[in-house]
């Protein structure tokens, strides 16, 4: 499985066809404690950069974009009754949706973990 991020602080676990979205670490960081997260619906059909999710905190809400263009498999159900997962478990059980990819080959244009922490580093 490899991991890709974009510049908006959203990676993507990519196993064969089957892509796995949530936020950075460092993003819910930001945000400070999660009050609310809304997922996209199974079946809802996204292009690379569609706002997918919104992400609510104590301090702002933030949209979260797909990194990669395809079909929702699921969101993450266990969002809806725990919002704060994505605080205690961002880069695990704090996901926000799986996707499908229609074009594998969206994922050249993001980040590895190496080029992340660098990107990161500098703001």
């Amino acid at each position: 499985m490899m991991r890709y991020f974009t510049e908006d602080h959203e990676w993507i676990d990519v196993d064969g066809a089957i892509g796995t979205v949530g936020i950075t670490d460092y993003a819910q960081g930001q945000l400070g404690d999660i009050v609310f997260v809304d997922v996209p619906a199974e079946g809802r059909q996204l292009a690379k950069g569609d706002e997918a999710a919104v992400v609510e905190s104590v301090k702002a809400a933030s949209d979260v974009y797909t990194p990669v263009s395809g079909t929702v498999l699921e969101g993450n159900a266990a969002l809806a009754d725990q919002p704060d997962l994505v605080n205690s478990d961002a880069d695990g059980e704090g996901w926000f949706f799986r996707i499908t990819l229609s074009d594998e080959s969206e994922l050249e244009e993001l980040m590895d973990e190496g080029a992340y922490e660098a990107f990161v580093a500098k703001l």
